[in-house]
């Protein structure tokens, strides 16, 4: 999965290319009285520094020198003489408009089969190459001519990597045919990014040389709009930044939409000369390597400043469908297989399900994740689910693959996940995954049952794609090893008992649960029930609001544990709260650690100047304080579980049963090393237990040392005189320093080192041995300890589950306080509402509320008495099944309708309810539909259209279902009127389908 360049020869004494290269004549700096650019030797390279009156040697960007200084000219700069600068110069780019949205493309791809080009292609806005066309002003006049006069085979000659022109078929615009003549003209540096752009012309290269990453041609307008860089001075476009803005930009970018190729440097100006000369080679194309070690994107991001502070997941859906052979099978219920990834937190959601006609399912699981990035075959996807996919999301960036070779089939995902899980680098990884069974190949549960029971092809295919996804972005290594994989719900993987309420799209959104019609949290019943303290705790919330219980038990158990917390243990509550509050996003951070694991993104082998082992390893420590933090929080409030109603509690918080027991865990990395110093120190010592090689070569030191003080004694004796020392100068150690009186009288196997006035300075034959043992012992103690931080991280690694487990135990206590502290808000007085289970198939559902308030309405935003509650009766004896609700307009119809709905989903999650008394029986789903507005808009009959709908919404109910239909017959005639109420009285005489239907029709 890496893309490897050529090399380049540089010149003998400079290491630069004196070339002249195309690409830098007349280049400069924009001002000549810039500040100079100041960067550090390292490794004895060669460093080029402007001075302010321009005078320099130029460092040619082809060449290995620009490993130690970004030259501001550019890629394949060689004008002798120009001035080097770090300033750039601010331009006004707010025309530049760069498209944001492209397919993935694969650079080799291992099956030798016609690729066709992806939708996503066709329909993007712009592509990046086109960039120069929204330049104005004075950047038209300085770029715009230069790439239609210098690069016509991007514009009417224009061909892909194979030679195909726009109009066949099967033309593929992610790759670009590069002319020989074109790449003969080329320098080593230039022909090296335009090898590399040419197989990713929908990407943006981040091309590292040296300190810098560096952005040309179309790729520099990108960058001057988007990230506010400054263009150098020159015709060529060309900006970049250095190597410790890489996380920002790389965020900045991918949140834009755009896809980022990070290329990296992984040679160094010494490596390539020593690789010159064991070849032979002296091609001038030669220069140091550099590869592929990141792609990045909107939902592959793993770190940035948005993970920070949004806890919410930015999900890929990977998605597949049984396609329809004819227009007759369009009306039957489609296959469909999802895969659900959270790159953030390594975990995988993987179902299959049938469908109806409208994607009714399918579109319920895209408004609750709205996923940021969709994977998909091209061309392979019903009419019914593009439109799904479209109309359920918000401008998700879509990823087009090849079907077969791509996105692959199930028999190509079963052999890649087996292939996958059995080989030895992961063998260990995987045996302390989740649900990992040894005697299956090593596969984690779910992985095994998906195989083993045949039928969930749609669901392996959707796998599929994601992990061909997840390889090209060079995640695959990086997730896998320890990643978590969960059924999706509605797919029957568990088993066949209905474990949570369905709520569709249309509920989730005209009831706002998640979010408001902008967007938002305002008016949300999330935003009324959160008041988790965590990230971890917040994304458990959310899971917990979207799939209410349908479990009586279960409800009951949760409703015990709230009690106790608004009651006996309140105050362990408020503790628990104070101390996890300022923790980091566990589940996040752990992952990233995790993810060490099989790390493949940036190459060991990648020349970096920024120290990442000191950031690493505060990570380290902060996962470690983190987890002892949230063991303790939880141990803490083992206190409750012998509480009346604490069953959920006792499961939760037993060890070994919900809680995991990493106490010793703790105590041995506790023991290892001392966190605070090494937060301060930047590194890890090993206290004494920790390393036995660490230990070795300590005691190995101590040894030699010893020796060294027994032999300056033998010394002092043998010259009787105490005043013999040891003494450091320079590089020279353990000199034996002799008074000058005494130089007559020293053995003939002193060696004099050096002189003083007053003393003399030997070595002898047994003190050299001595240092030379020393040195070298102490060299393997430098190597072990440039070694512990990984070794101790891999340690961790192993109990990988347990540490989840940890975090979800402490998430879930954490939703647990919060629903107890979300009463608190309700206006009017709240009660702990009674489940009802149905007796048998004659016992009638019911829903009984007095005095109920709105569960959105908070006590501290209205005066007291400002909201006026309701009283509610529908099912049992003497009460109607269904309510018919007419008024006039503002009249609080849809705010009845909402109270209801909300509050039977506040029941089902557990929590209290804003009314003095409420008893209901289960709601196994909710239908919301409150679309009669858009009718009339769209200027249909809104009569026939809602009539259409109710018939639809019922055939679909159960008797547990509550079926709530708004504005029904609104802007009806007199006639359409009549007729309602002839469906009114029809489904008053089979009311038994549906146990409360609540209409609000105008009169």
């Amino acid at each position: 999965a890496k893309a490897k360049s050529p090399s380049v020869q540089e010149d003998e004494e400079t290491g630069d290319s004196t070339e002249d290269e195309d690409w830098k004549k007349g280049a400069a700096p924009e001002d000549d009285s810039e500040e100079e650019v100041e960067l550090d030797d390292e490794e004895e390279e060669v460093v080029a520094v402007s001075s302010r009156k321009g005078k320099s040697r130029n460092s040619l960007s082809t060449s290995a020198s620009v490993s130690t200084l970004r030259s501001t000219s550019g890629l394949g700069s060689a004008s002798s003489g120009s001035t080097l600068s770090k300033k750039r110069k601010q331009v006004d780019v707010g025309a530049l408009d760069c498209a944001k949205k492209f397919s993935f493309q694969l650079a080799n791809t291992p099956e030798k089969a016609e690729m066709k080009v992806p939708p996503s292609c066709d329909r993007r806005e712009r592509i990046l190459e086109n960039a120069h066309l929204a330049l104005t002003g004075d950047l038209s006049e300085r770029f715009g001519s230069r790439q239609t006069e210098k690069f016509t085979f991007l514009g009417q000659g224009r061909k892909d990597a194979k030679g195909r022109r726009p109009g066949d078929p099967a033309y593929d615009p992610r790759t670009l045919f590069l002319p020989s003549q074109f790449l003969k003209n080329l320098t080593g540096g230039q022909r090296q990014w335009w090898e590399f752009k040419s197989q990713h012309m929908d990407k943006v290269l981040f091309f590292k040389m040296g300190k810098f990453y560096e952005l040309y041609e179309m790729d520099a307008h990108v960058g001057a709009k988007e990230l506010d860089l400054q263009y150098m001075k020159g015709d060529q476009p060309h900006c970049g930044f250095p190597e410790k803005n890489l996380a920002v930009n790389l965020e900045k970018l991918a949140q834009k939409g755009y896809r980022v190729l990070v290329v990296e440097q992984t040679e160094t100006p010494d490596q390539l000369e020593l690789r010159r000369r064991e070849t032979g080679t002296k091609d001038k194309v030669c220069v140091v390597r550099r590869e592929i070690c990141a792609m990045v994107t909107k939902g592959t991001l793993t770190e940035g400043e948005s993970l920070l502070a949004n806890p919410d997941p930015s999900y890929i859906l990977s998605v597949a469908e049984s396609y329809p052979c004819s227009s007759t099978n369009s009306q039957d219920g489609h296959t469909i297989g999802v895969c659900i990834i959270d790159v953030s937190t390594s975990k995988f959601i993987i179902g299959q399900f049938q469908d109806d006609p409208e994607r009714h399912v399918l579109c319920s699981i895209l408004s609750e994740i709205r996923p940021v990035e969709i994977i998909k075959p091209a061309k392979m996807l019903s009419a019914e689910t593009e439109r799904a996919l479209k109309n359920n999301t918000r401008d998700p960036l879509i990823n087009g693959l090849l079907p077969s070779t791509e996105f692959w089939d199930a028999e190509k995902t079963i052999h890649a996940i087996e292939q996958y899980y059995s080989s030895s680098d992961n063998l260990t990884a995987s045996r302390n995954t989740v649900g990992v069974q040894n005697n299956v190949g090593c596969l984690p549960d779910l992985l095994s049952e998906l195989i083993e029971a045949g039928d969930r092809v749609y669901a392996l295919s959707a796998l599929g794609g994601s992990l061909f996804y997840l390889k090209q972005v060079l995640l695959d290594d990086k997730l896998l090893p320890c990643a978590e994989f969960e059924p999706l719900t509605c797919s029957g993987l568990i088993n066949n008992m209905r474990k949570h309420m369905i709520l569709d799209a249309a509920a989730l959104e005209n009831l706002e649960i998640l979010e408001n019609a902008t967007g938002g949290l305002s008016g949300t019943l999330y935003e009324q029930l959160n008041h988790c303290v965590t990230g971890f705790g917040k994304r458990m919330l959310k899971r917990w609001i979207v799939r209410p219980l349908y479990d009586c038990k279960a409800i009951q158990q949760r409703q015990g544990a709230i009690a106790i917390f608004k009651g006996v243990g309140h105050e362990c509550a408020m503790q628990f709260r104070k101390d996890l509050c300022r923790l980091p996003d566990m589940e996040r951070l752990l992952a990233h650690l995790f993810s060490r694991c099989g790390e493949n993104g940036r190459s060991k082998s990648v020349v970096l100047y920024e120290d990442t082992a000191k950031r690493l390893l505060k990570q380290f420590t902060a996962a470690l304080r983190g987890c002892q933090q949230m063991f303790q929080a939880c141990s803490s409030i083992r206190v409750l579980t012998g509480t009346e109603g604490s069953s959920l509690l006792n499961d939760l918080l037993s060890p070994g049963k919900g809680l995991p027991d990493v106490s010793s865990i703790l105590d041995y990395f506790r023991d290892a090393f001392d966190w605070s110093e090494a937060d301060h120190n930047g590194r890890i010592i090993p206290l004494e237990g920790c390393d036995p090689e660490y230990d070795a070569t300590s005691c190995a030191i101590e040894e030699i040392e010893s020796s060294l003080q027994e032999y300056l004694k033998e010394q002092r004796k043998l010259l009787k005189d105490s005043s013999v020392k040891y003494v450091n100068v320079g590089k020279d150690t353990y000199l034996i320093e002799v008074s000058e009186s005494l130089r007559g009288s020293v053995p003939n196997d002193y060696e004099l080192q050096s002189t003083k006035k007053g003393v003399c300075r030997y070595w002898t034959p047994e003190v050299k041995q001595l240092i030379s043992e020393l040195s070298k012992v102490a060299t393997d103690k430098e190597s072990i300890l440039k070694g512990i931080l990984q070794k101790l991280i891999h340690l961790f690694i192993e109990h990988h589950s347990k540490w989840r487990q940890l975090v979800s135990v402490a998430a879930e206590i954490d939703v647990l306080v919060s629903l107890s502290i979300a009463g608190d808000y309700f206006e009017g007085p709240t009660c702990c509402p009674t489940i009802r289970e149905l007796c048998g198939p004659d016992d009638t559902p019911t829903f009984h509320a007095r005095n109920l308030g709105h569960p959105i309405i908070r006590s501290d935003s209205l005066g007291k008495g400002s909201f006026v509650p309701n009283n509610i009766n529908m099912g049992g004896p003497g009460n109607a099944s269904f309510i018919v609700l007419t008024g006039p307009n503002m009249g609080g119809k849809s705010t009845l309708l909402r109270q209801v709905c909300l509050t039977i989903i506040l029941a089902q999650i557990g929590a209290d309810v804003p009314a003095e008394n409420l008893e209901l029986s289960l709601v196994d789903r909710i239908f919301v539909r409150m679309g009669a507005r858009d009718h009339i808009m769209a200027g249909k009959s809104t009569f026939l259209v809602e009539l259409m709908e109710t018939a639809s919404v019922l055939s679909s109910a159960t008797k547990n279902s509550l079926v709530a239909l708004d504005e029904l017959g609104r802007g009806t005639s007199t006639s359409d009127g009549q007729a309602i109420a002839g469906i009114c009285s029809r489904l008053s005489s089979s009311a038994c389908a549906v146990s409360r239907l609540v209409f609000y029709p105008l009169p």
